[in-house]
């Protein structure tokens, strides 16, 4: 493919920065690049029409990890570690708040919930004893207790009286968001360009050549913002996980408001614009669900509807409007991967489900690791 001169001269020549990935961490990487290099010449190249990963995909919620799988992650992280993964889940959220507004997310503090199933007793009961050690763990970030128990006041059917509730979570319109970051990042003269996917590189002695699928050019510097996706660039630990969703038509009369995580945070539904989101599922086939294909399977769309017909609105008529899947960066280990890999080329990936609370922050670091 011959680019004219007007095509090179414009978009990839004297690139100072280029960004892989337009979502959220991208997008708020290329803005905290704007603030220390006000004159730099920044190109983000995105291989899909939207962000391909989670960034358009997610359901929206500002949370930072319900008590199961808060529980869950003691197994494999230091009460120390889990502290800061919190703290850095809040200070995102709070960096994403302050960058764009809350008016134009369409932030709403209605509170988390989390629901637990008759045959889940067991996590409840382990979960209610904990609700003190991580009251007292998180207090220094909310100064204030985190967890309490509230009554099933929402019709839930098969679940538990009791739900565990926080005050502190809130939900946002994923959509507003992103055409917030978006309209930001061009106003700053941040170049975006969709459909370009980035093949291969390789680090020179003043720039990285970058080779896309038709031509190819040169970056001072290349900044790695894939999340799920990165292991088609670098070899690093980060898996693919495939989350699907769906979302009813509008429901009369419901009175579902808040963010609602199930079994662990394999589940997670919320309201919105009079109908209910609901997603999650990949736990009934983690192999298959392994994948970075966005595809939606029967066996997994099946189980979210059972849940809303059996659990979530079981009085109520709907119908399905939408579904899609979005595909997560996870590892064992719940903390992102944010490290250079050469001198000229850096990454931020992994963001383990948690892209709306951390990304703003992620985006950040990794714009500072550049000198």
């Amino acid at each position: 493919m011959n680019l004219s001169y007007w095509e090179q001269h414009t978009w990839f020549d004297n690139v100072d920065f280029c960004i892989v990935g337009s979502g959220i961490v991208g997008l708020s990487c290329a803005l905290q690049l704007r603030k220390k290099h006000p004159k730099a010449k920044i190109l983000i190249l995105e291989k899909g029409i939207l962000p391909q990963g989670a960034s358009t995909k997610n359901a929206g919620f500002a949370c930072f990890g319900s008590a199961s799988e808060l529980l869950s992650d003691v197994k494999n992280h230091t009460k120390e570690e889990l502290l800061n993964l919190v703290q850095k889940r809040v200070d995102g959220l709070e960096l994403l708040k302050s960058t764009l507004g809350e008016k134009q997310i369409d932030f709403r503090q209605h509170g988390g919930y989390e629901v637990f199933l008759k045959k889940n007793e067991d996590t409840f009961e382990n979960c209610e004893a904990n609700l003190q050690m991580f009251n007292e763990l998180l207090h220094p970030v909310f100064k204030a207790n985190t967890f309490k128990l509230k009554t099933n006041d929402f019709g839930f059917k098969n679940a538990l009286p009791n739900l565990i509730f926080n005050p502190f979570e809130g939900q946002i319109d994923t959509g507003k968001m992103m055409q917030a970051l978006l309209k930001k990042a061009q106003s700053e003269g941040i170049l975006i360009l969709n459909s370009i996917e980035v093949k291969s590189f390789s680090t020179e002695a003043e720039s990285v050549h970058i080779q896309l699928k038709d031509f190819d050019f040169k970056a001072k510097h290349l900044l790695i913002a894939t999340n799920a996706f990165a292991s088609e660039l670098l070899e690093l630990n980060v898996t693919p996980a495939r989350n699907q969703v769906l979302i009813t038509k509008p429901i009369l009369n419901s009175s579902i408001k808040g963010t609602f995580h199930l079994d662990e945070g394999f589940y997670y539904f919320r309201n919105i614009h009079n109908r209910i989101l609901l997603g999650g599922g990949r736990n009934l086939d983690s192999d298959g669900e392994t994948t970075s294909v966005l595809e939606t399977t029967t066996r997994i769309q099946n189980a979210l509807e059972d849940l809303l017909k059996d659990v979530i609105l079981p009085d109520h008529n709907f119908e399905i409007d939408q579904r899609w899947s979005g595909i997560l960066g996870v590892g064992q280990q719940k903390s992102p991967i944010i490290k250079p890999i050469s001198n000229r080329v850096f990454c931020a990936v992994r963001l383990g489900g948690m892209g709306v609370a951390i990304g703003s922050s992620v985006g950040k670091e990794l714009a500072d690791l550049v000198d």
